[in-house]
């Protein structure tokens, strides 16, 4: 019986030892299973390609590939760290199942204090795992991540077609790559995210002034702190978002769903809806506290169980609104118009001083 030592293309890292028996087609077979690759053909040594498996003998170093030519494990930048120690040359990510050749040093340099730098600064500091090829593991989004590589490339924010900046700022955040968050922020501002799904995602301080969200699915998302001011918002969906210290400002979000959102910060930080179009609004089950609504059109609006505590409505269009089961306690309603609107089941009386018409 003879054995010989597998090694994934290129590399000089994790061999398997096997047994050789039966074909080539075997052998490949056994290399495939136990390297984790898809092998196609076997190289020695000096790069030559073995077609008949009685070429092989005892003790033979061999190198499996996947239909790529041979990679000379000596000059390989990746295989030469490996053997040499070095920790400033060339490096493979494995990014969600997709290869990313870089440097060392394009990963440190550009964002010393990023997650990146603190990855590969120190060799094995991380502990970063190794897939059968040698690239680092890293389970996040290769699309996203593209973009990212590229600016700490060449210092541009530079993204194709058909990739959602907001999936590259939440990338930009995971790692820490403090200045693209920045570049990210400005190109967002006025963008057209229209029916796209932005569920649950951390868009806390975001800058969408004046960007077209509507018919968007922002269900659980974490808006907070985020500027909507002007922003298109019709149609959309916010269920159970949180809203705390939002920015909404002549915001447009008629006929749009914010059932059990959270607009109530424990610091005191204030949402500010002021001139909003609510009309057609579904916000039942929200909590409110404090929220700024000032003339702010809140015409046909379902309102219903809502928190109001304390909440600016002067001089709000709340006509036909459903405010039944809300606790309007401390409320301005001074200047608003209540013409058909709905106070039933009210958690605490509405006195005459909150409301002048």
């Amino acid at each position: 019986m003879r054995r010989v030592t597998l090694f994934v293309n290129g590399s000089a890292r994790n061999g398997k030892v096997v047994a050789v028996y039966g074909t080539l087609s075997d052998l490949l077979s056994v290399a495939s299973n136990k390297l984790g690759i898809k092998a196609t053909s076997v190289y020695n040594g000096k790069g030559g390609l073995i077609d008949d498996i009685a070429l092989i003998r005892d003790d033979d170093v061999l190198f499996v590939c996947e239909g790529e030519p041979f990679i000379d494990p000596q000059t390989d930048g990746r295989a030469q760290e490996e053997l040499t120690g070095s920790h400033t040359d060339w490096l493979t990510l494995n990014v969600g199942g997709r290869y990313f050749t870089t440097t060392r040093s394009t990963l440190v340099n550009k964002e010393p204090d990023s997650m990146l730098a603190h990855m590969f600064k120190d060799k094995d500091a991380w502990g970063n795992k190794q897939d059968p090829r040698g690239a680092f593991l890293i389970d996040r989004s290769p699309e996203y991540f593209e973009p990212i590589l590229n600016y700490l490339r060449h210092g541009q924010l530079i993204v194709n077609d058909g990739i959602n900046l907001l999936g590259v700022l939440e990338e930009a955040r995971f790692f820490g790559i403090d200045s693209l968050i920045e570049h990210l922020e400005i190109a967002i501002k006025g963008l057209n995210f229209s029916g796209a799904d932005l569920s649950r995602l951390d868009l806390r301080y975001i800058n969408f002034k004046m960007a077209n969200l509507s018919r968007c699915n922002l269900a659980h998302a974490n808006l907070c702190c985020a500027n909507l001011e002007r922003a298109d918002l019709s149609g959309s969906v916010l269920d159970c978002a949180n809203l705390q210290g939002v920015k909404m400002l002549c915001s447009n979000a008629e006929g749009a769903s914010l059932k059990g959102c959270n607009f109530e910060d424990p610091s005191g930080l204030k949402a500010n809806l002021e001139g909003a179009n609510l009309k057609g609004v579904d916000m039942e089950g929200s909590q409110m506290t404090g929220i700024n609504l000032r003339v702010a059109t809140l015409k046909n609006a379902k309102l219903k169980n809502c928190n109001l505590r304390g909440a600016t409505l002067a001089g709000t269009d709340l006509e036909n609104c459903d405010l039944s089961g809300c606790d309007l306690q401390e409320a301005n309603l001074r200047g608003s118009n209540v013409k058909g609107a709905i106070f039933e089941e009210m958690l605490t009386p509405l006195h005459m001083s909150q409301s002048v018409r």
